[in-house]
C-alpha cells in the first residue's frame, strides 16, 4: 500500500528516475511543507488577524537566517484514517535562526495541523530541537498553538510529552527558555510553558489550561469561557503564569526580540554588552540632569507615594528598561536594564501600591526573577522601600511565610554581583528580605531619606513609651500629643541611614543624583566576584 499526503498531486509527480526529476520532487515537498494543509488553512488564519506558524519565524528572525530541521517529517500513524493524511512537518517547524545576530533554537507548533496536537513523530522533532539548544548552549524559544497529545497515537504521545517536559527540566538554568502561546495551549501541552523562564501571551487570542471549559462544566456544573479561564489576562493579573500581554502577534515577537538582547546565550556567558562610554572621574564630576532628578524624587512626608519606575528610568542608560509582569502584583516592579551597557535586574519596591508591602504574590513574582537573574549571570539591584510584610489573615492563610520565604531564599542563594539602594523604609521583616548585608547584598547604599528600623514611629511608640502613655492618660493627660512627640523622638533618633551606617550594614549614604555613578562602578568591582558554595545536590527551597 502505498501511503502519500493528499496534497501531492501524485497524476503529475515528476520522473524521479533522472536528476531533473529528483530536483523537482525536492521542490514539491518543500513547497507542501510550507502549506501543509493548503492555502484555505493558511486564509483562515489570516482572516483570524493572525500569523500562521512559518510567519511567526519569519517575522522573530533575521531575515535569511532560518535554517529548518525536519522539514519533511510526516507521521507514521496508520489507524483511525490516518494513514491518508500525513502532511509534511507533523504539525512543528524545527530549527535555528538569529536574533540580531545571535543564535537561537526554535520551534513554532502549527494549529492547523491536526490542531497543533502532539504525536510521535512531532514529538521527536520537537525534541531533537530542545536537546540541540542543550548542546550548543543557545536559547529555546517555543511559539505555542496545540492541543495536547495527539489522540490517535495513544500511550506514545503521552510519552513524548513527558519527554518535552523532561528536556525543559534540562535546560532549566542552563539556556534561557522562552514561551510564546499563540493560540491554544491546552492539557499537556501547558505545562511545557510553565517549566521556561518567560511566558508571552496574546491577549484574546492566547489560552493555556489543562482542563477546558466544557470538562469543567460536565464534572462540576460551573460556566466559564475560554478568555476568563486561561486567557492573556487570567495568567498574567490572576494566575501569574504570563510574563508579557501583547496585543497582537507581532507584539509579542516584538517583545521576545527585546528579551532576547537582555539575556546571555547560557548560564556559562553574559548578556551582550551595549556600545557605552565607561565614565571617567568621580562620580560627582559626571552628575547628569537625570541624575539629578533623583534629589526631588522623595516626597518629604513618608506616607506620600511617588512612582519608582521613575528612578528605574533614571538609573538606566538612555532611560530605557524592559518591565516584566507589569500587571501581576504591582507593589513590586522587576525590570531589565543596562548601566554602562551592562544588563542588570532591578527589583523595586513600589510606593503606589500597598505603600510598597510586600505580599505573598510579590514576593513570588521578585523571587522567580531573581533566581533567573542569578542563574544567567545578571547582576541584581534591589530599590528598597517597604515598610513591611502586608498584614492580614487572608495573606497568613495563604501561605505567607512559606511563599514570602521564597524570596529570602532566592536572594541568599544568589551568586551574582548584589547591590542594594534603600531609598526611604526599610522595616523589619521586609528591611531583611529586600537585600540586606547579612542576607548576602555585595554592595548596600542608602539615601539621606532611608529610614532602616525594625518597625516604623507609630508601631515603635506603642512598645517603647506604653508605660509613659498608660501613665499620662491615668492623669488625664492628652497622650495623642504626648505620643506624637514620641514618634518625633524616635524619628529623630532611629529612622535614618546613619543608625545602620554605624554599625556597618550601610556602606555608604550617598546623595540620591550619585546612586547611577556609584551602583555603575561597584558593578565594574563586582565582574571579579568569586563565590564558593558547600558542596550539596541542591538546596530545600520553600516551594
Amino acid at each position: 500500500m502505498t501511503i502519500s499526503s493528499p496534497l501531492i498531486d501524485v497524476a503529475n509527480l515528476p520522473d524521479i528516475n533522472t536528476t531533473a526529476g529528483k530536483i523537482a520532487d525536492l521542490k514539491a515537498r518543500r513547497a507542501e511543507a510550507h502549506f501543509p494543509m493548503g492555502e484555505k488553512a493558511v486564509e483562515k488564519v489570516h482572516a483570524a488577524g493572525r500569523l500562521t506558524a512559518r510567519e511567526r519565524l519569519d517575522y522573530l528572525l533575521d531575515e535569511g537566517s532560518f535554517i529548518e530541521t525536519d522539514q519533511l517529517a510526516r507521521h507514521r500513524t496508520t489507524a483511525f484514517g490516518l494513514g491518508a493524511k500525513r502532511p509534511a512537518t507533523d504539525g512543528i517547524v524545527t530549527g535555528w535562526g538569529t536574533i540580531d545576530g545571535r543564535e537561537v533554537c526554535i520551534f513554532s507548533q502549527d494549529g492547523t495541523v491536526f490542531g497543533g496536537a502532539l504525536g510521535e513523530v512531532y514529538g521527536e522533532k520537537m525534541i531533537k530541537i530542545m536537546e540541540l539548544a542543550i548542546d550548543t548552549g543557545r536559547p529555546l524559544i517555543g511559539l505555542y498553538e496545540g492541543a495536547g497529545a495527539r489522540i490517535q497515537d495513544g500511550a506514545v504521545s503521552l510519552d513524548f510529552i513527558s519527554q518535552t517536559f523532561y528536556q525543559n527540566i534540562q535546560a532549566s538554568g542552563v539556556i534561557p527558555q522562552i514561551s510564546v502561546i499563540m493560540g491554544a495551549c491546552a492539557g499537556g501541552n501547558a505545562y511545557g510553558p510553565a517549566l521556561t523562564d518567560f511566558v508571552v501571551m496574546v491577549d484574546k487570542t492566547s489560552k493555556m489550561f489543562v482542563t477546558g471549559p466544557d470538562v469543567i462544566k460536565t464534572v462540576t456544573g460551573e460556566e466559564i469561557t475560554q478568555e476568563e479561564l486561561g486567557g492573556a489576562t487570567t495568567h498574567m493579573v490572576t494566575a501569574g503564569n504570563s510574563h508579557y500581554t501583547a496585543a497582537t502577534d507581532e507584539e509579542a515577537l516584538d517583545w521576545v526580540q527585546d528579551l532576547v538582547s537582555f539575556l546571555p546565550s547560557n548560564n556559562r556567558s553574559y548578556a551582550p554588552m551595549e556600545d557605552f562610554d565607561e565614565e571617567e572621574g568621580g562620580v560627582e564630576e559626571n552628575i547628569t540632569a537625570d541624575d539629578l532628578k533623583l534629589d526631588e524624587i522623595i516626597p518629604d512626608s513618608a506616607t506620600v507615594p511617588y512612582d519608582v519606575r521613575d528612578v528605574i528610568e533614571c538609573l538606566t542608560d538612555d532611560g530605557e528598561y524592559l518591565e516584566i509582569q507589569a500587571d501581576r502584583a504591582e507593589n513590586v516592579v522587576i525590570a531589565f536594564g543596562r548601566i554602562e551597557g551592562q544588563s542588570v535586574g532591578f527589583v523595586a519596591n513600589q510606593p503606589t501600591q500597598f505603600a510598597g508591602c510586600l505580599d505573598i504574590d510579590s514576593s513570588e513574582k521578585a523571587a522567580r526573577f531573581v533566581r533567573t537573574c542569578d542563574a544567567f549571570n545578571i547582576p541584581i539591584v534591589m530599590l528598597v522601600d517597604v515598610p513591611g510584610f502586608l498584614p492580614g489573615a487572608g495573606q497568613e492563610y495563604g501561605g505567607i511565610l512559606r511563599r514570602g520565604a521564597k524570596l529570602l531564599y532566592a536572594y541568599g542563594e544568589a551568586t551574582v554581583p548584589k547591590i542594594t539602594v534603600t531609598m526611604r523604609k526599610a522595616y523589619g521583616g521586609a528591611y531583611c528580605v529586600m537585600g540586606s548585608k547579612g542576607l548576602g547584598s555585595d554592595i548596600n547604599l542608602a539615601w539621606p531619606t532611608a529610614q532602616i528600623a525594625v518597625m516604623g514611629a507609630a508601631g515603635a511608640v506603642g512598645f517603647i513609651y506604653r508605660k509613659e502613655l498608660m501613665a499620662a492618660d491615668a492623669k488625664g493627660l492628652d497622650t495623642v500629643a504626648l505620643a506624637k512627640s514620641f514618634e518625633r523622638e524616635y524619628e529623630d533618633h532611629m529612622l535614618n541611614p546613619y543608625h545602620a551606617a554605624e554599625r556597618g550594614l550601610i556602606d555608604a549614604v550617598i546623595l540620591p543624583s550619585e546612586t547611577r555613578g556609584q551602583i555603575s562602578r561597584n558593578l565594574r568591582l563586582l565582574k571579579h566576584k568569586n563565590v564558593t558554595r558547600p558542596a550539596r545536590k541542591h538546596g530545600n527551597m520553600p516551594l
